[in-house]
């Protein structure tokens, strides 16, 4: 079992920067892939980033790619979440989610491959 707790967010305006955690405790998390997703009011959940076991892969959300970065610390059991260039369309609850499974590229983003989530972040962009 691996229990997530994500923190890091709050209030920015756009153009601006925000660095999210993912503390993870019960087990360690080298050998999952951890992803992060998002889930903006009245909008389902959505892929946002993941990384492979020691960080040997990453992928992104075209909506982010080249502004948000994905990296881990499997010594602090830590996955982090850099957003930079913020748009209010960034706007949403971040969740941190772990998967054990072995991930082939296409299914990162899927939601229902991920076992253990944590209960969210909320990131708030002002145009």
């Amino acid at each position: 079992q691996v229990q997530l707790v994500e923190s890091g967010g709050g209030l920015v305006q756009a153009g601006g920067s925000l660095r999210l955690s993912c503390a993870a405790s019960g087990s360690t998390i080298s050998r999952y892939v951890m992803g992060w997703f998002r889930q903006a009011p009245g909008k389902e959940r959505e892929f946002v980033a993941a990384i492979r076991r020691r960080g040997a892969s990453t992928w992104y959300a075209d909506s982010v790619k080249g502004r948000f970065t994905i990296s881990r610390d499997d010594a602090k059991n830590m996955v982090y979440l850099q957003m930079n260039s913020l748009k209010h369309e960034d706007t949403a609850r971040y969740y941190c989610a772990a998967s054990q499974r072995l991930l082939l590229a296409a299914s990162v983003s899927h939601l229902n491959e991920y076992e253990y989530w944590g209960q969210g972040t909320q990131v708030t962009v002002s145009s």
